[in-house]
């Protein structure tokens, strides 16, 4: 079984539904409390042991390469005003020197091909790939334990889920629950927005997965699917006839933050889990709820 040392973040959408705030800066640098969307991600990742870190980016990205490169004139500013504090934070957030790797999407062709850009980057072996815009709060973190099963399991694929109300499968991509295996369980099926007479199950796919490097292969071949865009549903369904698929439940809070509604929910979420704020900051939404 080989670790996962590599994680792939697809950060080349045009960000649209937040429009006029992403004409200029990309949406996965607006921020939740106090560090943008992509650096909540990156965190996860990197406490889950995580080594490398591979952005697949697009045009008017480059923010994002430099928010994890230094910023040499901020940096000696806080030194020479005596912001221990506030270095100390960038420092946390920097990854090491050569951990970060950035790779271009030159068109909108959909995740999959998304995923499929990385192959050079990732190499022949399994990987983390980690949707931006879903944030997953909680302890541990999602992929830490997405970790143990894959650990349990002695390698394979793994998917994070969570439960949705069943009136709300439709909207999601849904797996049927087989047996036990760990911290996890077996997925016996992969279905993209069933009807709720058809689910398998209501656990949907939240956004986190673990992958063999097959998997490059089959979206090297997989024809344009729904929208006209490489799914990777589609390669991961032909994957799972070969290797096995395991489900990771995830039981804390989830953000959609491609949403305006969820991206809201994730600045209150975050917001009344922080130390500094919670206390000032809950007094705040009461006033507003009372006005």
């Amino acid at each position: 079984m080989k670790p996962i040392r590599k994680a792939v973040f697809p950060v080349a959408g045009l960000g649209t539904r937040f429009l006029p705030a992403t004409k200029a800066v990309p949406k996965e640098m607006l921020t939740v409390v106090d560090r943008p969307v992509i650096q909540h991600v990156v965190d996860e990742a990197r406490a889950a042991g995580i080594e490398h870190f591979i952005f697949v980016t697009g045009r008017g990205k480059g923010a994002i390469e430099d928010h994890f490169d230094h910023q040499f004139e901020l940096e000696a500013t806080l030194e020479r005003r005596g912001k221990k504090t506030e270095l100390g934070q960038l420092a946390a957030a920097q990854p090491a020197a050569g951990a970060t790797s950035f790779t271009r999407q030159q068109e909108p062709l959909g995740l999959g091909h998304a995923v499929w850009c990385a192959r050079e980057i990732v190499g022949d072996e399994p990987f983390a790939l980690l949707l931006p815009d879903m944030l997953h709060q909680g302890t541990p973190g999602c992929l830490a334990g997405m970790m143990q099963v894959y650990a349990d399991a002695k390698g394979g694929n793994v998917i994070a889920v969570s439960e949705v109300p069943r009136e709300q499968v439709h909207q999601y991509g849904i797996v049927g629950v087989g047996e036990a295996q760990g911290a996890g369980f077996r997925i016996t099926s992969m279905v993209e927005k069933p009807k709720a007479e058809d689910a398998p199950s209501n656990y949907m796919i939240s956004g986190r997965y673990i992958l063999q490097p097959e998997v490059f292969d089959l979206l090297a071949k997989q024809t344009a699917g729904a929208g006209g865009e490489i799914q990777l549903t589609d390669s991961m369904l032909t994957l799972a006839k070969q290797q096995p698929f395991y489900g990771y439940k995830f039981d804390g809070r989830i953000f959609d933050c491609g949403s305006k509604l969820g991206f809201l929910a994730a600045n209150v979420g975050y917001g009344l889990a922080s130390k500094d704020l919670a206390g000032d900051f809950r007094k705040e939404i009461e006033g507003l709820l009372k006005a």
